[in-house]
């Protein structure tokens, strides 16, 4: 009898348990494979990431000049912390001057040597004129002397007068011809002494340029404000050791900090639902409690490659419709872009559909059991989708297959 009896006992309690564990079991599964049909406003939202950076911006640039004394490439060698806030005339980097130092080099050489042919073309063309003055006072001292003698021989016979007057009028051509000499003379050494001039003045202005640009190396804010690094074509910060150019000669930037925007780039499948104006909902990874209001304000019409990617993506600017002092350049954003939305509509969990034959199914329960049931959906949203027609507000359905799901009932 008590053997019988500890044997209820026993199968009692191994019944219990099993009952539990199915019932539990059952209770956790369907927690976590149902859904309710819900009804409101739905969202058609294109999701991406982006970075802040102000609408508006002024360039903190290198020297201007770099081109014009061809120096090409020009490196960082100190830069204060991005963040930094300066004033007007506050110290903000410093470029290496050693390729314009070269360059400085080679031109006061030039320099030298053009101040060098300057003297001695000066001298040797006073030495060279001063030859010929004397030469021609001496002719004209001749030519009056020859003068004075034909004159004195108006007494003499005939062949000495003309003899006399033969000898005049050859002292006379020839200081004539010493004359126009001279004169040519006098306009080659001008011409001469001007081009020589010239080439001291152009290496002498060059050797100006190169000082005054080298001035500039040591570069300063243009007004108050807090130091962004500037950031090139590829994404790439600008830090100590990067290179300017002539082309390029951005250091750093002082943003307008009052109007932000986030630039961010969205792939070629979606960029079709992207338009100006939408409003976008905008995160802060580094405040993820906040959130601002924003709206689109530019799409790219060309699409572009970023780096190690394949895929193509468009550039789209937000502008942030309110400002917060704790928004700072090149915090990352999480953008969400309402592209279109409806009010009043069923939506349901994009895994609970089941595609077959172009035709869309939803398991719903009913009971204890659960219906294969035919439905039509609309506009689909990144996790959701618009029901139409075959489902009610507060139905319940599955987002995975039920176990036997071809013994389930079928109906529309």
């Amino acid at each position: 009898m008590l053997k019988k009896k500890n044997l209820i006992i026993v199968s009692s309690v191994i019944i219990v348990l099993i009952l539990i564990f199915i019932f539990s079991g059952k209770e956790e599964e369907y927690d976590q494979i149902e859904a309710k049909v819900k009804r409101g406003s739905f969202a058609v939202t294109v999701i991406s990431t982006g970075e802040l950076e102000a609408e508006n911006s002024e360039n903190i640039s290198g020297p201007t000049g770099l081109r014009k004394i061809r120096v090409y490439n020009v490196k960082i060698t100190d830069l204060v912390p991005e963040g930094t806030v300066v004033d007007s005339g506050d110290y903000v980097a410093t470029l290496d001057r050693t390729e314009a130092t070269s360059k400085l080099k080679d031109t006061e050489a030039e320099v030298e040597v053009a101040e060098s042919n300057f003297i001695k073309i000066q001298l040797d063309t006073t030495l060279e004129l001063r030859k010929l003055r004397d030469e021609l006072i001496n002719k004209k001292f001749d030519l009056e002397e020859k003068k004075i003698n034909l004159e004195q021989s108006q007494y003499e016979p005939p062949a000495t007068i003309r003899q006399a007057e033969i000898l005049l009028d050859k002292v006379k051509r020839d200081y004539e011809q010493s004359l126009k000499s001279y004169k040519l003379k006098v306009r080659q050494a001008r011409v001469k002494m001007k081009e020589a001039e010239l080439n001291l003045a152009k290496r002498t202005r060059r050797r100006d340029d190169i000082l005054e640009i080298m001035d500039q190396f040591v570069v300063k804010a243009p007004k108050k404000g807090m130091v962004i690094y500037f950031k090139e074509w590829g994404g790439k910060k600008r830090k100590v050791g990067s290179t300017i150019n002539p082309w390029e000669n951005m250091v750093a930037t002082l943003p307008d900090l009052s109007t932000m925007v986030s630039k961010t780039f969205v792939n070629e499948i979606d960029i079709r639902k992207v338009t100006k104006n939408q409003e976008v909902q905008i995160g802060v990874d580094a405040f993820p409690e906040k959130k601002f209001a924003g709206k689109v304000i530019s799409v790219a019409n060309v699409g572009e490659q970023l780096p190690n990617s394949d895929a193509k993506v468009f550039e789209v600017s937000i502008i942030l419709n309110e400002n917060d002092t704790i928004l700072r350049p090149s915090m990352t954003t999480s953008n969400t872009i309402v592209t279109d939305s409806f009010d009043d509509v069923l939506y349901i969990p994009i895994e609970a559909l089941l595609v077959t034959d172009s035709l869309t199914f939803v398991y719903k329960k009913e009971g204890l059991g659960h219906k294969k049931l035919l439905i039509e959906t609309g506009i689909a949203n990144e996790n959701e989708i618009i029901v139409t027609k075959g489902l009610e507000e507060g139905d319940i359905i599955l987002l995975s297959l039920p176990e036997g799901d071809e013994n389930s009932e079928e109906g529309s």
